[in-house]
C-alpha cells in the first residue's frame, strides 16, 4: 500500500484503481473520477490501447501489471471477467489492496470462500457488486416492513454476447438471487429449476424456484435472450403488495392499514370489514430520489474503505448469492 506524507491535519484521499476497463470497467472509472473523498490513480487492462484510452480521458496513469498498479493504489474495482476474479482479487488482498469484485464474486465457492479468509486476516474489505441494492426503488423502502411470503422476479434482456463467458443464472439470475437473499434472511431449503441454451454455449434462459425454511417462496426468471427489457419484482405479504420495476425506478404499494392509521401520499382504493374493525386499501408510491445507482455503489465502497467499515455487499453475501446460484445450475444440469 502507497504510504505518502501530508501536512499535519490533512486528509489523505482514498487511491484507486480499475482492473478492466470494458464496457462496465470504464463506467467505474468515470465514477471515479466523479468522488471527491478518492484519488482515482489509473487503470489496468491487458488491452493495452483500451487502457490509454481511458487513462487519457481521465488524466489517470495506464498501469502495465496489476502488481505495478498495488503498489500505488489503497483499494481497486476489479470488473474483469469472471475467471479473471479470483486471481486478480487474490493477488490485491495479499497486497493489502482492498477491492470492489463485480458480480459474481468468482467463479466457484472454494475460490469466494478463499478470498473472503485472507481478507478477514489482513483485515480488507471485500465489495461486491450488488447493484440493485442501490437501486433507487429499492431504497425507497427502507422504512418499510417487508416480510414476503411469495416473490416473483423477472430479469430479460436483449441478447449481447458481452457476459456470455457466464451462464444467464450468474449473468444476470444473480441480481435477483443477491436482493431476495438479503430480504427474505432465511436459508434456502429446496430448489427446483430449469434453463436451457439457447444461442450461447451456456443457458440463455433460466427458471428457479427458491424455497425457504422460513415458509417464503420465490419464483425466479431471467433470460438474455428476451425481445424486450424487463426487470422486475413483486412481493406479496401479509397485508400488503409491492411491485418493483428496476428500469423504471418506479416502487409501488397496495396495503391494508387501520381505519383510523394517519398516511400521507396515498390513495384509498377501497374498505373492508374484518369483524367490528374496519381497515382501508391504500395505493402508495414511494418517494424515489433519483440516483446513478452505479456512483452510490462505488461512493459507498470508497466510504468504507476509509471508514474501515462492512460493506452493503460484502464478500460473504456475494458468496450466499454464488453458493444459490451454482445449486441452481446443478439442479439444471442434474
Amino acid at each position: 500500500m502507497r504510504i505518502d506524507k501530508f501536512p499535519h491535519g490533512t486528509k489523505m484521499k482514498t487511491k484507486i484503481g480499475v482492473i478492466g476497463v470494458g464496457h462496465l470497467g470504464s463506467l467505474h472509472a468515470k465514477m471515479y473520477s466523479q468522488i471527491a473523498n478518492c484519488e482515482f490513480i489509473g487503470v489496468f487492462d491487458l488491452d493495452i490501447a483500451k487502457r490509454n484510452l481511458i487513462a487519457s480521458q481521465y488524466n489517470v496513469k495506464s498501469f502495465s501489471s496489476c502488481e505495478e498498479m498495488f503498489s500505488d493504489v489503497d483499494a481497486v474495482s476489479i470488473a474483469s471477467i469472471t475467471s479473471e476474479h479470483f486471481k486478480i482479487a487474490k493477488s490485491a488482498l495479499l497486497a493489502n489492496i482492498n477491492v470492489l469484485i463485480e458480480k459474481p464474486i468468482t467463479t466457484t465457492i472454494d475460490e469466494a470462500d478463499e478470498l473472503i479468509k485472507i481478507a478477514k486476516e489482513n483485515k480488507i474489505i471485500i465489495q461486491v457488486g450488488h447493484i440493485e441494492r442501490f437501486n433507487p426503488a429499492v431504497m425507497a423502502l427502507e422504512k418499510y416492513n417487508i416480510n414476503p411470503l411469495f416473490i416473483e422476479s423477472h430479469r430479460m434482456a436483449q441478447f449481447n454476447p458481452r457476459g456470455t463467458d457466464v451462464a444467464v443464472v450468474h449473468d444476470l439470475m444473480i441480481h435477483d438471487i443477491d436482493l431476495i437473499l438479503s430480504i427474505v434472511k432465511s436459508p434456502v431449503k429446496k430448489i427446483d429449476a430449469n434453463g436451457i441454451a439457447v444461442v450461447s454455449n451456456s443457458i440463455d434462459i433460466a427458471n428457479a424456484r427458491l424455497q425457504f425454511e422460513n415458509g417464503c417462496v420465490a419464483n425466479v426468471t431471467a433470460s438474455r435472450i428476451s425481445q424486450n427489457k424487463m426487470r422486475k419484482m413483486r412481493f406479496f405479504q401479509t397485508n400488503a403488495y409491492i411491485s418493483i420495476d428496476f428500469q423504471q425506478n418506479l416502487t409501488e404499494i397496495f396495503r391494508l392499514v387501520d381505519e383510523n392509521e394517519s398516511t400521507k401520499s396515498t390513495m384509498m382504493l377501497g374498505q373492508i370489514e374484518e369483524g367490528k374493525v374496519k381497515r382501508n386499501i391504500i395505493f402508495e408510491q414511494p418517494e424515489i430520489k433519483e440516483h446513478n445507482a452505479l456512483l452510490v455503489e462505488i461512493q459507498s465502497f470508497v466510504n468504507c474503505v476509509e471508514k474501515k467499515s462492512k460493506p452493503i455487499v460484502s464478500g460473504e453475501d456475494g458468496l450466499e448469492a454464488l453458493k444459490v446460484a451454482q445449486q441452481i445450475l446443478e439442479v439444471i444440469k442434474s
